[in-house]
């Protein structure tokens, strides 16, 4: 069994102290409850456990990060920033295409009676480093120049300013133990954005947006 969890899963432990660096995520960071979604989460990974200990059931638990195409549900953050901006540099830290979502849980399932239970982070591979964090809470732009320089291209040659980077998802782990390829990288999804197409792969275009509810409430729900 392949259970989809979300990096929301993390909860607290995502949000940098006020004028900190930013939070590196891998495995072995400690979920802090802060709402219920991310609560419901948690419980669900941990009856996967369980299932996985009694009766024995191999379970691979994927925390996915971003992957869905709608705007950003931060008003503020929709107002100030290009959409496509923000996700091409949402793939140097917090995002995933689905296609790449896909492959993963492919990967897992092949690997599940190997590992038993595992959870891991499913996020594009990020050239962000874990000494780029400080330097992160104040100038994103000088980072992304140094290690992303095709989506810091990209930016510049659109007038696009770059968003706050407040937390880095590494996914090496699922790429070494699920023996994982993913394909939408940053540099990736630069190219496309470069070429005039949309930051997704075709299967995402294929997929669409998909509405949680049957009337429209807000950014995720049309």
């Amino acid at each position: 069994m392949v259970f989809t969890s979300s990096t929301s899963a993390f909860g607290r432990a995502l949000t940098p102290a006020p004028g900190g660096p930013a939070t590196w995520i891998d495995e072995t960071v400690v979920p802090r409850v802060r709402n219920v979604y991310g609560a419901t989460k948690t419980a669900a990974e941990d009856l996967c456990e369980l299932a996985s200990l009694d009766p024995g059931l191999p379970v691979v638990v994927l925390r996915t990060s971003r992957f869905f195409p709608e705007a950003d549900d931060r008003d503020d953050v929709r107002a100030r920033f290009d959409d496509t901006a923000l996700k091409l540099v949402e793939f140097c830290h917090r995002r995933v295409d689905v296609a790449d979502v896909v492959s993963a849980h492919l990967a897992a399932a092949r690997r599940a009676p190997e590992l038993g239970f595992a959870r891991y982070v499913v996020s594009a591979p990020t050239p962000l480093r874990r000494d780029d964090l400080a330097e992160l809470g104040h100038d994103v732009p000088a980072v992304l120049r140094r290690r992303a320089p095709e989506v810091a291209a990209v930016l510049d040659e659109r007038g696009w300013a770059a968003p706050a980077v407040d937390r880095v998802y590494d996914a090496s782990r699922a790429v070494a133990e699920l023996d994982w390829a993913p394909v939408w990288t940053a540099d990736a999804v630069a190219g496309r954005v470069r070429s005039g197409l949309p930051p997704r792969s075709p299967l995402a275009d294929a997929v669409g947006a998909k509405g949680y509810h049957a009337r429209p409430t807000g950014v995720y729900t049309t």
